[in-house]
């Protein structure tokens, strides 16, 4: 395995710390716009297996050529979701082999965005389907912690706990706080306001997949490892477009603990027009509204040292049980901020998202995962993932609701 790791943000960067530690990889280029990041992270690890490079990742061209150049057998994509789809296209041009942890973006319907469908995650990757299945090269989409790693609680639920699946609800809370910041997001901004404010998604079997409201349908879900409770409401997330395709189910959504306060910062920058995407002028310059958001936050890559309390992603799953009663589990993966620093030096929310494809690339490397198409997570046995995962240190858990 040849591996590309584009992009040297918080997520790459803790792949590449991840990735130092195993032996599934012959060679890892990690590739930035910003060569320095890259070099950065390959200096974090020591290893002569990993070299940088300079990479326009809207570019999908030069996504081919590098690729090419390199003998890439693998491309991790490791930027945000507006690059996805110039990453993906390059990567299939140069014949390797894709991963993302984040699908191709979503269109809201121009005219009625609350009432009816627009361009679905991930519709651009699945339109692509035939093309990879012909050449016999497998694009696994949506395969970090969530999407991934809930992805893949989910196929186990379904395979292994479960005789009957009613309702798959992902659920997503932590106790972070970053000390020292009056507004200070652990992920990606840009991603941030992207699922937050458009149309959430809903699957339900008997009407299929139907649009919301941001932040719509409040819960207060009890999350483990003394976390406790979280008000949760509906986001716009990939499992909901993933996991009815591979996983009979009567129910799919996706929640998210975003707190109050965090909510009503989304929502005024909306107010504000200053979550569009769209360039406006200011002075003689052309910048965009949310661009400049994402430059006057600090980098969550670098919030490791102010961050303390954990974080968890699961999947709530209820139904009927193998043996035919009434069963309602939470599926669960914890990570601590204090235990990611002093173990990788990486802050919790990248570390926790960086591990699941690192996991992935060892068994596709290894021929346990194999496949070809586009396809997500559940489309493979889930546990051999979940063994490698408590090997690499960082277990899951199962909690009876």
């Amino acid at each position: 395995m040849r591996l590309l790791i584009v992009g040297a943000g918080g997520v790459g960067s803790a792949a590449v710390r991840i990735a130092a530690r195993r032996s599934f990889f012959d060679h890892c280029v990690v590739a930035d716009y910003d060569v320095a990041r890259a070099e950065a992270a390959v200096s974090s690890v020591d290893d002569p297996r990993f070299a940088s490079a300079a990479l326009d990742a809207s570019d999908a061209g030069a996504v081919e050529q590098l690729c090419r150049s390199l003998r890439i057998s693998h491309v991790l994509n490791a930027v945000d979701p507006r690059f996805v789809m110039p990453v993906f296209t390059g990567a299939f041009a140069a014949g390797a082999h894709y991963l993302d942890m984040a699908m191709s973006l979503s269109h809201p319907h121009p005219e009625r965005p609350y009432d009816k469908i627009g361009v679905m995650l991930g519709d651009e990757q699945f339109a692509e389907q035939d093309r990879w299945a012909d050449a016999n090269r497998l694009a696994l989409v949506g395969m970090g912690v969530e999407p991934g790693l809930s992805d893949v609680f989910a196929r186990y639920a379904a395979d292994d706990l479960f005789a009957e699946v009613h309702d798959v609800g992902i659920r997503d809370g932590s106790d972070l706080v970053v000390d020292g910041y009056e507004f200070a997001p652990s992920f990606s901004i840009w991603t941030t306001i992207e699922e937050c404010l458009n149309p959430p998604v809903v699957y339900e079997k008997n009407r299929g997949w139907y649009v919301t409201r941001p932040f719509s349908e409040p819960e207060t879900f009890n999350f483990p490892a003394g976390i406790g409770p979280v008000e949760c409401v509906n986001v716009e997330h990939e499992e909901v477009l993933l996991i009815p395709r591979w996983i009979d189910a009567r129910r799919v959504t996706f929640k998210y603990g975003l707190g109050n306060e965090f909510i009503e910062v989304l929502k005024t920058l909306h107010k504000l027009g200053l979550d569009s995407t769209k360039k406006v002028r200011v002075g003689g310059v052309e910048v965009s509204p949310r661009d400049v958001v994402a430059a006057c936050l600090p980098d969550p890559a670098t919030l490791g040292e102010r961050m303390h309390g954990r974080t968890c992603a699961g999947t709530y799953v209820t139904g009927l049980g193998k043996d035919g009663r009434p069963r309602a589990t939470y599926l669960y993966h914890v990570v601590d901020n204090a235990w990611t620093m002093a173990e990788y030096g990486s802050q919790a929310v990248v570390w926790q998202t960086a591990i699941n494809p690192v996991v992935a690339l060892e068994l596709i490397a290894a021929g346990t995962w194999t496949g070809a198409g586009v396809l997500g997570p559940e489309a493979l046995p889930p546990r051999p993932f979940l063994d490698l995962l408590t090997e690499y240190g960082s277990p899951w858990g199962i909690q009876e609701l």
